[in-house]
């Protein structure tokens, strides 16, 4: 059974804390998931949006993505 790419995506992002759009494709054709940079844009987008990652340019071709850190609702109480 293959996992839904944007959790793969998220658990390499929790393993690395950050990496780059270019490094994050080549780590998901590694492990078996072909997929374009466009499609890898479309899931990167609604993480965003749901509050789960940031993305910054860090280059005119190269964008770093970093998880956001997510407080346990017990921790804040």
């Amino acid at each position: 059974m293959k996992y839904p790419i944007k959790n793969i995506i998220y658990e390499k992002l929790i393993e690395n804390k950050n990496i780059t759009d270019i490094e994050l494709l080549k780590e998901l054709d590694k492990i078996g998931y072909k997929t374009t940079i466009d499609e890898l844009n479309n899931e990167l987008m609604i993480m965003e949006i749901k509050g789960l990652l940031t993305t910054r340019w860090q280059s005119k071709n190269k964008r770093r993505i970093e998880v956001i850190k997510q407080e346990n609702k017990e921790e804040m109480s």
